[in-house]
Order: structure tokens, then sequence, then C-alpha cells
């Protein structure tokens, strides 16, 4: 009953939280985050990504239409919000909660490479990473209590003995963490798809990522102890999938 398929990708995903409680729980910290937040007054910029984010929504309607599929953000409730940071940051909360920190304007430059950072945040909603998430870690935990009863603790022990030796969580860097930086990677592809049928230039991806990876040069950690995928790995996958999500996915008028 858990099993589900991820739109666009059409990867197989794991789902037995109800969606209806995390989006409920998403819109109350959401609802916090913005009340304790400073907001920023530059109201020309936060009409921007309202723009962008509507010319999306838009096109996400009108392909699940055109492919007779039902739109996994029907019931969305979508916010815009411009937030007056230096954090280097964009997210979308599940059910369509928007945030733009104002810190990492700097880094996409331009009408273009905001919608490549918001057709990628607004991909983890649609995919419902969140739910998944939450299925995974849930079902990883259980299936590990009935491994550690199976081998009579020793699973457990093991287990905590990598991680006082090693300061890290076996489960967590093999399964927890390697399932992110898919996502990740999933939300980099369906951000194209979205950027592409909106009419954005795919090409300011690679720029994003280019400039965000001299930010954070010498300063990332190891590809496997992170939940994302590294910035050069990102570049070469960007510049695979552009010439395949133009063709695939066009512009829709």
């Amino acid at each position: 009953p858990g099993c589900a398929t991820t739109p666009i990708t059409e990867r197989k995903q794991l789902k037995i939280y109800p969606e209806p409680f995390i989006n409920k729980q998403a819109a109350f910290m959401y609802k916090n985050m913005i009340k304790r937040s400073k907001l920023s007054n530059d109201q020309k910029q936060l009409d921007e990504i309202i723009e962008i984010g509507q010319v999306m929504i838009k096109a996400i309607d009108y392909y699940f239409k055109k492919v007779n599929k039902p739109n996994p953000t029907a019931n969305f409730k979508w916010e815009y919000n411009l937030i007056d940071s230096k954090m280097v940051n964009a997210f979308c909360f599940p059910g369509g909660k928007i945030g733009v920190f104002t810190g990492i304007l700097e880094y996409t430059k331009n009408k273009d490479g905001l919608a490549i950072l918001m057709g990628h945040e607004i991909a983890h909603a649609v995919a419902k990473h969140g739910v998944e998430r939450m299925s995974r870690a849930l079902a990883v935990e259980a299936g590990f209590a009935i491994v550690n009863v199976v081998t009579g603790g020793t699973a457990g022990q093991t287990r905590q003995v990598i991680g006082e030796t090693t300061g890290m969580d076996i489960v967590d860097v093999t399964l927890m963490k390697a399932h992110g930086r898919q996502q990740e990677s999933e939300a980099d592809y369906m951000g194209l798809v979205f950027a592409s049928m909106g009419g954005y230039d795919l090409n300011e991806s690679v720029g994003l990522w280019k400039r965000m990876y001299k930010k954070n040069k010498k300063k990332e950690p190891p590809q496997f102890l992170s939940t994302h995928p590294s910035s050069k790995n990102r570049i070469l996958k960007l510049r695979g999938w552009i010439p395949e999500v133009y063709k695939k996915f066009p512009k829709i008028v």
C-alpha cells in the first residue's frame, strides 16, 4: 500500500506517512518561521519570485492534464516569502510553502537562475520527498530493529561500535544520505523540466552551480558524507540533461 511512483521520473518510492498530516505540520512550521523571520521589503524581487512560481504552477497543471494524470500539486496552498538573511538557501515545504533567502540572490544572478533554483525546490514538493524521507526513516529503523532481534543484538552492537569509532552512523551513511543524494538529483532534473516548460534558460543551471562550487570550494564534505551531490557532479549531470529536457519538455505556451 505504501508503494508509489514519483511524477515525471517515475521512480518507485515508499510513502507510508499520510500526506495531509505532513502538509499540515509543514504549514504550521512555515507560519512560525515566517513570523520569526525578518522579511525583505524588496517588493520587486518578491513579485519576480511569485511570477516565476505561478508560471511553473500553471505549466505543471497543464502538463498533467495533457498526460491525463492527476496533478500532485492540486491540493497545495502556495505561499511565497522573501526572507532578509545572508543565508544562501531557499526551500519549498510540503504543500507549496516557498521561502527564498536574500543571500542566495547573489548566486542566482538573474531571473533564469532564480527560476532554476525555484524549480529545484518546487520539485521536492511535487515529488513528495518530505513524505518519502519520513516514510523511509520509519521503515529503515523498523527494519534494523528486526535485524537486531534476529541477530541477537549483534547488529545493534556493531552499529554502536562503528559509531563510537568513526563518529558516523553506518545506517545513515549507507542508506539515508545516499537516498538524500538521489532525491536531490531527482529535484535537479525535475527542476530543469519545470523551468523548461516555463520558458526559462536551462543553461543558467550550470552557471548557478559553478558559482555555488566557487563559494563552497574546499568546504564541501566528501559526497558520501553528504545528503547532496557534489557541485562538480551536479554540473556534469545538468549539462547532460539539458538537451534531453528541452526536447522532451518544451516551453508550454
